[in-house]
């Protein structure tokens, strides 16, 4: 958990979480903006990228899958943004 929402964490990086909003569930990916897959939208102001759903048919497994499998393979340094003083490095 992180600030209240279920995230997912390679050794101490978050790669992907949710939360419920009032209007949709957002699904964002902390390196988003820097994947392969296609389709997720900027979120904040560093490499994040999220996709909105406001109905279970919008949500494509496939699509998912590649942006899980980018997650995995892509990662911006988020564990240690504050020692680094905000910059971001990439580690994989």
């Amino acid at each position: 958990m992180w600030h209240a929402h279920p995230v997912w964490f390679i050794d101490g990086n978050p790669i992907a979480g949710y939360s419920k909003l009032k209007p949709c569930v957002r699904l964002m990916f902390w390196s988003g903006q820097s994947f392969d897959a296609p389709g997720l939208a900027k979120s904040g102001t560093f490499r994040a990228g999220e996709a909105r759903y406001t109905d279970v048919a919008q949500v494509h497994d496939a699509v998912v899958a590649a942006w899980c499998a980018d997650g995995i393979r892509i990662q911006w340094d988020y564990k240690n943004i504050v020692k680094n003083k905000g910059r971001l490095d990439r580690i994989c």
